[in-house]
C-alpha cells in the first residue's frame, strides 16, 4: 500500500487488463480492484463527499497535503454501494491519488478508459458516473491549486 490507500498501482492494472482477454474476466478483475479500496470512516459517508451524477451511491474523500514548491498533492479515498463502481473508483484512485493538483488537472481519465477498452464496454449510465467522479477529482485539484 502506498500512502493514503492506493492499493494497486496503475501500471499493474494496465498490465493485468492486457493479460485478460475476456470481458467477463475484466469485469471480475474490476470487482476485485474494488475490494482493495481502503474503507472509509463512517463520517465520510456524508453529503459533502457524495458524488453527484452517478446512478450508484458514490463517496469521495479528499486529503490535500501541502508540499511546498511542486504545489499541493491530493490523496483520495472512495466507496460505492455497487461492486463494479467500487472497481471503477479504484481505477480512478490509481490514476489520480498521490499526484500534484496541477498534474491531476492535466490528466484525462478518458485516455485510460479508452486504453483499457472500458469506454466501449461501460453502459452510458456508468460512463456518465465515471465522468462525474473524474470531474469531481479534477475540481478538488483546481480548488487545492487555487488555495495554495
Amino acid at each position: 500500500m502506498t500512502e493514503m490507500g492506493n492499493a494497486v498501482n496503475l501500471d499493474e492494472i494496465v498490465e493485468n487488463f492486457d493479460y485478460l482477454d475476456e470481458w467477463e474476466d475484466r469485469y471480475r478483475y474490476l470487482i476485485e480492484l474494488g475490494r482493495t479500496l481502503e474503507p472509509l470512516d463512517e463520517a465520510a459517508y456524508c453529503d459533502k463527499n457524495k458524488v453527484r451524477g452517478c446512478a450508484s451511491q458514490v463517496w469521495l474523500e479528499t486529503t490535500v497535503v501541502r508540499n511546498g514548491g511542486a504545489g499541493p498533492v491530493l490523496f483520495f479515498k472512495g466507496d460505492s454501494d455497487a461492486h463494479i463502481v467500487r472497481g471503477l473508483i479504484a481505477l480512478l484512485l490509481a490514476l489520480y491519488s498521490g499526484e500534484t493538483a496541477a498534474r491531476i488537472v492535466a490528466i484525462n481519465a478518458q485516455g485510460l478508459f479508452d486504453k483499457l477498452g472500458l469506454s466501449t464496454h461501460l453502459t452510458p449510465q456508468r460512463a456518465n458516473g465515471v465522468r462525474a467522479m473524474a470531474e469531481r477529482i479534477r475540481s478538488e485539484a483546481r480548488a487545492a491549486a487555487a488555495a495554495a
